[in-house]
């Protein structure tokens, strides 16, 4: 067996985690992906810095941060608005942190930005080998359905898809359990065979707490959050995904 070199956060890039090495993990027959690993967010910070020359990465780091933190404190409180919602009123609240003119123009431009996703370049191929394996492919995700559609159609990716979830279906965001209890409920599969692929740190841990055996495509590099959770695997692109089903369903 090769032996496998450590990514950025210390894991081997396709690390198992099994309670005992004489227990053999069940086999996957389905994965379920957040947005991200599949839909690539890097032009909505390009866009920003457009707009915003200059002050466009601070910009998108207030941004995100705020999206998230949003869509969270909605769902917590059972005051739910959807993604797009989130989104917008943590623009505004990030413009005006780093007081930032935000026109009706760059409003929309940046929105837009959400709207109009492309995949990451490796999504096709790996999307393609994985259906070929018998794996089911589902999308488990904050982001609205119509906005996992429009991203699909416009890859011509939407066939390789059993399932679009939204969380938007039952008005509340991961980490929330209920969140990730849509895969089982629709899919009908126990939450052992269905593998979660994570690209936050956040969701990676959220779906660990639910159950799910967890792949972080960590695209950025990030730092392991400090949650008492690490994932099953871990690697930087799909492909070190694609080696994780194999030797797992072996």
């Amino acid at each position: 067996m090769a032996v496998m070199k450590p990514n950025a956060i210390g894991l081997p890039s396709h690390s198992a985690s099994i309670s005992h090495p004489l227990v053999k993990a069940p086999k996957i027959r389905a994965i379920a992906f957040d947005a991200f690993p599949i839909f690539d967010p890097r032009p909505v910070g390009s866009a920003c810095e457009k707009e915003y020359p200059g002050q466009g990465a601070a910009l998108m780091e207030t941004w995100r941060t705020k999206l998230f933190e949003y869509q969270w404190q909605r769902a917590l409180a059972g005051q739910y608005k959807d993604f797009m919602v989130a989104a917008e009123e943590g623009l505004v609240f990030a413009t005006r942190q780093h007081k930032l003119e935000l026109t009706p123009a760059k409003k929309e431009t940046l929105l837009n930005e959400f709207l109009n996703l492309k995949v990451w370049p490796d999504a096709p191929a790996s999307l393609q080998r994985l259906k070929e394996m018998g794996i089911d492919l589902i999308f488990l995700s904050n982001m609205t359905e119509d906005m996992l559609r429009r991203g699909l159609r416009a890859a011509s990716l939407e066939k390789e898809f059993k399932l679009i979830l939204s969380t938007d279906s039952i008005r509340t965001f991961k980490p929330d359990p209920k969140a990730y209890a849509l895969g089982v409920k629709k899919l009908g599969y126990p939450k052992e065979q269905i593998l979660f692929v994570a690209f936050a740190g956040w969701d990676l841990a959220g779906s660990k707490w639910f159950g799910y055996p967890t792949f972080w495509v960590n695209r950025q590099g990030a730092p392991l959050e400090q949650l008492g959770t690490s994932p099953d695997g871990s690697s930087r692109d799909l492909a070190g995904l694609i080696d994780f089903v194999v030797a797992r369903n072996k």
